[in-house]
């Protein structure tokens, strides 16, 4: 399912149209850093591991452009300390 995620850049969130749903996360830029500051996945749709596939998604477009990250949304936050490959990117405001 990664193939799926778009980068929207004009939102500024990586999504993943499921059906007629849509997870999100969602940032802000600042500097060279992009603050991670909503994940949302439809109810029906939690506990399958969605949330965790546009974190991982948005977490690979920062490294790859060189941004560093600010886990404002508690699950991108929790989401960084259980894959610690990521730990190296993160920043405070």
């Amino acid at each position: 399912e990664a193939e799926n995620i778009i980068h929207n850049t004009d939102e500024r969130r990586f999504e993943l149209q499921i059906g007629s749903d849509r997870a999100v996360a969602e940032y802000e830029l600042s500097a060279n850093r992009m603050l991670l500051t909503h994940t949302y996945v439809p109810p029906h749709l939690r506990g399958q591991g969605i949330a965790g596939k546009v974190v991982k998604a948005a977490l690979d477009y920062a490294r790859q452009a060189g941004l560093q990250v600010v886990p404002i949304c508690p699950y991108v936050h929790t989401y960084i300390l259980r894959h610690r490959e990521y730990q190296d990117l993160v920043t405070q405001l």
